[in-house]
């Protein structure tokens, strides 16, 4: 069995604040992807980040093993060092965790986070579509993973967001991850390629035809394609409930 890994970055919370890239990966045209939020997580006295992505003006998608204390959302933004007018900083008021979700096989790894107050709809901050139950995607698809997570197994990279395009592979060639899920997870990214998604970048989307169609969840330790996303339709009516709640 392969060696997960949790794509979040960790730090103590005196540590700089500082993410870096996607692997082989671009940086991304300044506010081209309005639907990208980035997550500063407190947990026991640690700071984690985490991507995420905006589904309705006051509710955010993530990753469950995203979760901590308390999480502080900021919309709007490219360069998280920087502080722009576009920037929107929200506390989270409430965080929704799949009830079932099980950080030992990573399994049900999908989070819904209810902001303190709506955003502000502007050019630079507006939610993406999320997949229908009967939105199906097909391996061999090319899609668009983005986050602040880095390229390389070891720091710095760029603190600007970046994105990548991934191909949906088959289920099999996920075969090796003993945690893998062919129903609630998609395969993602080319073995056979250096574009990946690594730490920093968990709780991002996969969007595929401008729909949010998979989470990043898990990958390999040494950054080798594929990695393990949550797929969204297998939740559709879960998220529904929440939203329909909330």
């Amino acid at each position: 069995m392969k060696l997960l890994l949790l794509l979040m970055l960790t730090f103590l919370v005196s540590f700089e604040t500082g993410a870096d890239e996607i692997i082989g990966g671009e940086e991304s045209r300044p506010h081209s992807r309005p639907y990208m939020a980035f997550l500063k997580i407190k947990h026991y006295g640690s700071l984690y980040y985490c991507g995420g992505f905006l589904i309705r003006r006051d509710f955010v998608m993530t990753a469950a093993h995203c979760g901590g204390k308390s999480i502080t959302v900021i919309l709007g933004a490219h360069n998280i060092t920087k502080t722009e007018e576009t920037w929107q900083t929200i506390n989270v008021k409430h965080q929704f965790p799949h009830p079932e979700y099980d950080p030992r096989r990573i399994l049900n790894d999908i989070m819904l986070l209810k902001l303190e107050k709506e955003a502000n709809l502007t050019k630079a901050v507006r939610p993406i579509p999320l997949a229908s139950r009967f939105n199906s995607i097909s391996p061999g698809q090319e899609c668009l993973a983005a986050g602040w997570g880095r390229t390389g197994l070891m720091p710095p990279g760029s603190d600007t967001l970046q994105e990548v395009e991934l191909t949906l592979m088959n289920p099999s060639d996920c075969k090796d991850f003993g945690s893998f899920d062919e129903r609630s997870q998609l395969c993602v990214g080319n073995p056979n390629s250096r574009k990946a998604i690594f730490m920093g970048d968990s709780g991002g989307p996969l969007v595929c035809c401008d729909v949010a169609q998979g989470i990043v969840s898990y990958g390999n330790k040494n950054a080798k394609p594929p990695s393990g996303f949550t797929r969204i339709t297998h939740y559709r009516s879960w998220i529904d409930q929440i939203l329909k709640a909330n």
